[in-house]
């Protein structure tokens, strides 16, 4: 009778440590699915990907005129 017990513990802790892992998989998996939307949501679009191109473009073509000028002068 006590290996009957045993074993029917055994099962029980392992049905419940089964339980315990596919619990948190689902959550785990639930809080993927959030942030896969919430990326879907946020991404860049091309246009604001164009502009800020733009705007660094722009910038480094400053850089180089202020270069051209200091190197004019030597």
């Amino acid at each position: 009778m006590a290996m009957t017990s045993l074993i029917d513990m055994l099962i029980g802790l392992f049905v419940a440590g089964l339980a315990w892992f596919l619990k948190e998989q689902n959550g785990e998996q639930k809080r993927l699915n959030i942030l896969v939307n919430k990326t879907r949501e946020e991404y860049a679009t091309r246009e604001d990907v164009r502009n800020d191109m733009r705007q660094v473009m722009d910038a480094l073509h400053r850089v180089e005129d202020k270069l051209d000028k200091v190197l004019q002068r030597d």
